[in-house]
């Protein structure tokens, strides 16, 4: 190894972190407001950058259809829960918010999509069909959930994932995908050099990061966001619905997630189950963070990313397992370190 391919491995480390981070935070505020370990977040990553490529390619991305079908079966739900109350209006909102609306996104879809919409627009279309969904999972898979154990909840989220890499084979089929990068200029850094792609990466990393940052800080739905992870039942004391803060948490997940398919579907081929490994190693700097701080979780994220990056090149048929062996340590640490605490009742 020389300087050269030093920086190359480095330029990977610190963009696949990047991503890694974003993830690895969005978990950490999944866990913190809906106590959900939320296993199919990297779904939300290969179907932001599998739609993005089928609307660059002219065609209608499955996930149009699918977004209808959550919608049509949490309607059912919803109107088969509130059966006993039910008024005019109430049956009218919830058509009109889970079937008409998603309808008119797929009516739009089935226009637009032949035509072959630029950059900016289907990064818009991704996101229009993408972030629904994490409410809409959230109401079909964990709110009728929400006050079982974490270990029920997990168990959940596993079924869940299973189920969308399956829908994920199915819409996009087994063959991998790469988009247009949004430049394909290069930018010369000392010896080596830096893709326009990258930067773009970590631009919008960085503006996300800090924007969540702001959300929660100064907002009064971010700021519900972190009083319902500080105490589920005092939130809902004080009058915080802690429904609504569960699906606002799996909106931004969604979003999140779809803009960051979005983001590496330029850098690398992506199919149907590959979300599965990019979310776990999100998973892995959120362990090491203790799926409660967003600094170290950011951090350890870039540590996840340079050690990939570094064993690739060194022993490359071992790199996963590598990655994945940083969580041991710090397991073994955290259940050392910690005494027994009985769960939280919510």
């Amino acid at each position: 190894m020389n300087t050269t391919i030093a920086l190359f491995l480095l330029q990977d480390g610190v963009i696949n972190g990047a991503v890694y981070g974003l993830l690895g935070v969005t978990l950490v505020m999944v866990f913190t407001v809906t106590r959900v370990i939320f296993v199919p977040q990297g779904e939300f990553v290969a179907w932001g950058a599998l739609t993005y490529a089928a609307l660059e390619a002219g065609s209608v991305p499955g996930t149009a259809w699918l977004l209808v079908g959550l919608g049509v079966a949490a309607a059912i739900l919803e109107l088969f829960r509130e059966r006993a109350a039910l008024t005019p209006r109430r049956v009218g909102v919830i058509l009109a918010r889970d079937i008409a609306l998603p309808a008119a996104v797929l009516a739009g879809v089935v226009l637009l999509a032949p035509l072959k919409p630029g950059a900016l627009l289907g990064i818009v279309l991704t996101l229009v069909l993408l972030v629904p969904m994490g409410p809409l999972v959230y109401r079909l898979a964990f709110q009728p959930l929400a006050d079982a154990s974490v270990l029920v909840l997990f168990i959940a989220a596993i079924g869940v994932h299973i189920a969308l890499v399956g829908l994920g084979l199915v819409f996009f089929g087994a063959e991998g995908f790469r988009t247009t990068p949004f430049s394909d200029a290069i930018v010369p850094l000392g010896p080596a050099v830096v893709k326009a792609q990258g930067i773009w990466v970590l631009g919008v990393t960085a503006l996300l990061l800090a924007a969540l940052w702001a959300f929660f800080e100064f907002t009064l739905a971010g700021k519900a966001l972190r009083a319902t992870a500080v105490n589920r039942l005092g939130a809902r004391l004080v009058g915080i619905p802690t429904r609504a803060t569960g699906r606002a948490a799996f909106a931004l997940a969604a979003a999140i997630g779809a803009l960051s398919g979005v983001l590496i579907g330029p850098l690398t081929t992506i199919y149907y189950d590959t979300g599965f490994l990019i979310g776990l190693k999100g998973f892995v700097a959120a362990i090491m963070g203790g799926l409660a701080s967003y600094p170290l979780t950011a951090l350890a994220a870039v540590l996840v990313g340079l050690l990939e990056s570094f064993s690739a090149f060194v022993a490359s048929p071992f790199k996963e397992v590598i990655v994945f062996s940083l969580i041991i340590p710090v397991l073994l640490w955290r259940s050392l370190s910690a005494g027994h605490q009985d769960e939280e009742e919510t």
